[in-house]
This record gives C-alpha cells, sequence and structure tokens, in this order.
C-alpha cells in the first residue's frame, strides 16, 4: 500500500482509506460485527486512514472505531472526524463554545483524549471566510484538544477559501470520473499551500462499481433512495449529483475502457489516485471483501492515468454542463 504526507498535518497516510458513513447505518442496516470485520479487512490491507463524523448513526460510526481502536492498542491509524452538522446549519452556530462541546462527544466515541484531525462538516458558505473560526481552531490545537483541522466542502470555491485561510491541513472535497471541477483550481491551489486533499464519493454513491442498474432498488433508509431530490441535504452528496440513468449509461462507457481483471471500482478509484495532489481516497465498504477490493486499487495508478483521456470525454458528454457550474 502507498503511502502519502497528508498535508500540513505531516502523517504518512494510505491512498486508499476507508470512509465509515455507512458504519453508522445511514446505508441501510449494518450489523456491528459486519462493521468491525470491514475494520480489520481495510487494516489487514494495509489501510491506515479511517474517515468518519460525528453524525454518522448519531456517533455509532466514531464508537465503532473507538471500541476497533481499544481493541487494537498497536495500530496507527488516523482517524479524521467531523462536525457541525448536528444543529440548525446557521453561521451563528461554528463559535468556539459549540466546537468544544462537540470535539468533547467525539474524543469519547473515538477514546482519544486527542483527535488526529477534525473538520468541518459542509457548514454554510459564510463559515469558511469567517476568521474567528479558524481562531476558535487554532485555540483547539494550542489547547491539545485537536491535532489539526480541515474542512469538508460541497464547491471548489468554499475549498479555496479555506486553503487561503490559516493552517488549514486538509480539504475533503467529492472528485471521481463523474465530478472533474476540482482538478481545475482546487488541487493545484492545495499542493502549492501544503493542504492535503482528501476525495470523497469517489464511486458517486456506487455509480462507479458498475454493478447498478435501472432496476436497482436501494431500502428506504439508504440517501440513494430518499436524497436523489437533495430534500435532506445537498443532492452532490447522492450520485454527485447526477442523474441516476445517465450516470448508468456512462458507467456503461466507462466499463468498456477497463481492462480485464480490473473491477469497475478499482479502475474508477485509480483514476482519481493519478491526479496530481490527491493525498488520499475513503471509499466506503459495506463488507471485508469490498474493502480489501478498494485496497487493491492501490497498486493501479498508472491504468488511473491510460483512462484519463476516456473519463474526460464521458464528463464532457454526460456530465459537464449539468455539474460542472454547480460545485
Amino acid at each position: 500500500m502507498e503511502n502519502r504526507i497528508l498535508g500540513k498535518t505531516a502523517r504518512n497516510v494510505s491512498v486508499i482509506g476507508l470512509g465509515t458513513w455507512q458504519l453508522g447505518a445511514d446505508w441501510g442496516s449494518v450489523d456491528p460485527s459486519q462493521a468491525t470485520a470491514v475494520l480489520e479487512a481495510a487494516v489487514d490491507a494495509g489501510v491506515n486512514f479511517f474517515d468518519t463524523a460525528d453524525v454518522y448513526g448519531d456517533g455509532r460510526s466514531e464508537q465503532t472505531i473507538g471500541d476497533f481502536l481499544q481493541d487494537n492498542p498497536g495500530l496507527d491509524i488516523t482517524v479524521a472526524t467531523k462536525m457541525g452538522r448536528r444543529v440548525d446549519q446557521v453561521p451563528e452556530n461554528y463559535v468556539l463554545p459549540n466546537f468544544r462541546q462537540w470535539i468533547d462527544r467525539s474524543r469519547r466515541n473515538l477514546r482519544q483524549d486527542t483527535l488526529d484531525l477534525v473538520q468541518l462538516h459542509c457548514p454554510p458558505t459564510p463559515v469558511y471566510s469567517n476568521a474567528e473560526v479558524y481562531d476558535a481552531l487554532d485555540t483547539l490545537v494550542s489547547e491539545g484538544a485537536i491535532r489539526n483541522y480541515g474542512v469538508s466542502v460541497e464547491r471548489t470555491e468554499e475549498a479555496l477559501e479555506a486553503i487561503s485561510r490559516g493552517d488549514t491541513a486538509t480539504v475533503q472535497i467529492i472528485l471521481n470520473a463523474f465530478r472533474l471541477k476540482p482538478l481545475d483550481e482546487v488541487l493545484p491551489a492545495a499542493k502549492q499551500s501544503d493542504v492535503g486533499i482528501i476525495v470523497r464519493v469517489p464511486l458517486a454513491s456506487g455509480l462507479l462499481s458498475g454493478k447498478y442498474s435501472k432496476e436497482t432498488a436501494f431500502p428506504e433508509n439508504d440517501h440513494r433512495n430518499y436524497n436523489r431530490d437533495g430534500s435532506s441535504f445537498d443532492v452532490g452528496e447522492t450520485f454527485s449529483g447526477v442523474d441516476f440513468e445517465t450516470g448508468l449509461a456512462a458507467v456503461e462507457e466507462f466499463g468498456n475502457h477497463v481492462p480485464d481483471g480490473v473491477s469497475t471500482a478499482q479502475a474508477a478509484l485509480a483514476w482519481i489516485l493519478a491526479q496530481d495532489g490527491v493525498s488520499t481516497v475513503i471509499p466506503g465498504a459495506r463488507s471485508p471483501e469490498q474493502a480489501r477490493a478498494n485496497a487493491e486499487a492501490a497498486g493501479m495508478a498508472a491504468l488511473g492515468g491510460d483512462l484519463t483521456p476516456a473519463v474526460q470525454d464521458i464528463y464532457d458528454r454526460y456530465f459537464r454542463e449539468a455539474v460542472h457550474s454547480r460545485w
């Protein structure tokens, strides 16, 4: 497993990490023993970076990771969590007293005195340009509650604002074969400022797994069912904001460029890893087998470079007009 430095954290993290939204049961039900098995399989495959959030299962994902780390004290795992989505989404809520409360809860869940990396969880846009927010985060670093801070964003302009502010260590952003805009400015700016790039939704909520069809049905409590119109949160988080049927057609074309012996998902992950400035990619996994298959993509970056012309062509024909100006 290749490791890369994660921005200003100076930590070596695996290029394939593990996103744990699904371990909080926000993608349908999750058995606790299965969740632990996913973590074990990921670590066995060389993954040393977990990404979670305080709202994933209202803390269940953090707690699962905390229990796992307590049971495996010798592991060197970097855990990134996120905060801010448990309250009304108004800028006034992003203040130091609330940060202390949220971070203390995550510290208890993760069983850590000092959190490795805390990210603002897609807050209202004005938060990214508020100097007092960064001052508050700096205070928490100086007090030893957190080691580093970053942001998770919906839009590229939010990422660019955060990169220019304070000691932002990382930016988490949606980037995949169906969402190319971060390549234009965000990745170059992050590299210049020594800001790590954590790529989320790398498979467009599973579209780029190549396993879905028009007949695919998702559980009632799965966001790929209830949030397709963006009624619960930003629609860019669900299938990267692309129309499901359009995505299926694009995946079919993408699959024509994937060589034998490589899954569509692995090819999609490999393409991301080939992009200059990416630190780590955090696909989710519902099973140990999926976690291991995702990790295998770490050795396929050369394939990712070969896919770039096809990815650009598919994006231009299917998605650019619909999504490029939105995020």
